[in-house]
């Protein structure tokens, strides 16, 4: 790594809100957590917590990409947001999938948070550059 990359990622990590755990607990953590636990319990919990937590998530990756360029908050930020909706219709009995419905979404949620936050960066590290 040259020098001027090593100075642009130590820059673009002193920007990532990742890097602070308070905001890391508050805008991913919990989130998280509450919807894992929402999911469990399903109809007007979920129904109720999905839609907002998955779009406090959403915004904030879309925010901490354009803080710091995190090459996963690139995909994870239009995913958490193209689930709350989702979520709210399936909640309101628009979308019908079953009665395993939360469940289904939980898992969507998982696999697809681990996958977007992962894969991008083992193939194309941590930070986007900018020139």
């Amino acid at each position: 790594m040259s020098a001027a990359n090593s100075e642009e990622y130590a820059s673009a990590q002193c920007r990532d809100l990742t890097c602070s755990r308070k905001t890391g607990l508050a805008f991913w953590i919990v989130p998280g957590v509450l919807l894992a636990i929402t999911a469990g319990v399903g109809g007007l919990y979920a129904a109720l917590s999905w839609p907002p937590l998955l779009v406090v998530m959403g915004i904030a990756c879309m925010v901490n990409a354009r803080r710091c360029g995190r090459r996963h908050c690139y995909f994870t930020g239009p995913y958490f947001l193209l689930l709350a909706p989702v979520s709210l219709f399936y909640g309101l009995g628009v979308l019908p999938l079953g009665p395993h419905g939360w469940q289904w979404l939980c898992d969507a949620f998982l696999i697809g948070a681990v996958a977007l936050c992962c894969i991008p960066e083992w193939l194309f590290g941590r930070y986007v550059a900018r020139h």
